[in-house]
């Protein structure tokens, strides 16, 4: 409540005489709030709350420069107060992608989505995110065995299931490693994307990019395309990554020569992303005491079982899948 009355005094500095109304327009897994203001001549803005000591603006301050120049419609730093933690910005509304996809909307919704992710890929260059390097990409791949494994089903590994997991993150993280590097927003799902229905402003709005980095390429696309709120058809997914393909390719993108080649990168992609998912949404509820996020891992750990399926490499895991969640089943693959 205290906060919220700063920024009210805040917004009365910066606008004297303005009257508004201040309503809590969403929160994420993070420590932020957004308020959105609502003024009397019907002009809407988004105040980013994000305490100090837990949050830092610069980050995203930094993130949303680069995504800006490199065309995406992200909100715009309309004033600062980064000491309390403060940030104004223009209003990108309120309608995310995921209740207005449909079978009907889809193509265009995700085909606008592609085409942004084109250009953000096509403005990468080194040294200006942080590096999505080995050790990020161990770290987050650590938080399944602590979090879904350890806290969340109270398993205890055994020698040998603790190696046959090692020797599954050290396959996964070659292949990730492997693949060209481009910006990664690391979280570009349908909850991230507003649809935007105004005639003169590109779709979509763009938000909660600060932890983006310069890593694989296929990663947003797992992002997309394995979105842990929504389902698609795999031939219809397919589909949508064959035409992104295409397009990467003729914008002159260092993607893959071989489509299967390129899939095979995205589907080892999305089991990394998919084990940190299971431990993020673990160690929301059980640190953070935030429940929302578990009727959503059963679509995550479905895509998992999917890739593990699908790879020889990735059977052990499969396999160990079953044993963690009392499915030990005769299925024929060994570790």
């Amino acid at each position: 409540m205290q906060r919220q009355q700063e920024i009210t005094h805040w917004l009365e500095t910066l606008s004297p005489g303005r009257h508004f109304t201040l309503a809590p327009a969403s929160a994420d897994a993070s420590f932020r709030r957004y308020f959105r203001v609502s003024y009397a001549d019907g002009e809407t803005q988004i105040v980013m709350d994000a305490p100090p000591s837990h949050e830092d603006c610069k980050p995203w301050l930094r993130v949303q420069q680069l995504f800006a120049d490199a065309g995406v419609h992200v909100p715009q730093v309309l004033a600062t107060d980064l000491e309390r933690g403060y940030l104004l910005l223009s209003d990108l509304g309120s309608e995310t992608y995921l209740p207005v996809l449909t079978s009907e909307s889809a193509p265009v919704l995700y085909g606008d989505a592609l085409d942004a992710l084109i250009g953000l890929q096509a403005a990468s260059q080194p040294g200006q995110l942080p590096d999505y390097d080995e050790a990020l990409l161990r770290r987050e791949l650590d938080l399944f065995p602590e979090w879904y494994l350890g806290k969340h089903l109270g398993v205890n590994l055994d020698d040998r299931q603790r190696q046959v997991l090692e020797k599954t993150f050290r396959r996964i993280l070659d292949v990730n490693l492997a693949e060209p590097r481009v910006y990664v927003h690391r979280d570009y799902h349908s909850r991230n994307l507003m649809r935007i229905a105004h005639p003169d402003l590109p779709n979509p709005g763009v938000i909660d990019f600060q932890d983006a980095v310069y890593g694989p390429m296929s990663y947003d696309l797992a992002s997309l395309f394995k979105d842990a709120y929504i389902e698609w058809d795999e031939a219809l997914v397919i589909d949508w990554l064959v035409r992104y393909w295409e397009k990467a390719r003729k914008q002159g993108l260092p993607i893959r020569e071989d489509f299967g080649d390129f899939y095979r990168d995205y589907e080892w992609m999305g089991v990394q992303r998919h084990l940190k998912v299971l431990g993020i949404f673990a160690r929301l509820y059980h640190r953070d005491g935030k429940d929302g996020y578990l009727k959503d891992m059963p679509l995550v750990l479905t895509y998992l079982r999917k890739a593990c399926h699908r790879y020889d490499g990735l059977h052990p895991l499969l396999r160990l899948l079953d044993q963690v969640h009392g499915n030990d089943v005769k299925s024929g693959l060994t570790f």
